[in-house]
């Protein structure tokens, strides 16, 4: 099983359209598909976004 397969197959759609949304707050314009023309940088930046919106709603959760 590779690091980056996903667990749940039926989630893959909500963590595309999660990942999307995440660019989109960060000002990265991600297409569908392949993206490797994107810098470090913004990957980063999206990467990032993702972690803190889902840090958030674990916090959230909490309450």
């Amino acid at each position: 099983m590779s690091k980056n397969s996903i667990v749940v197959p039926e989630a893959k759609e909500a963590l595309e359209r999660f990942k999307m949304e995440a660019a989109q707050e960060v000002g990265v314009n991600l297409k569908q598909g392949y993206n490797g023309d994107l810098t470090s940088r913004q990957a980063g930046s999206v990467g990032g976004q993702m972690v803190k919106k889902m840090i958030q709603s674990y916090e959230q959760s909490l309450k």
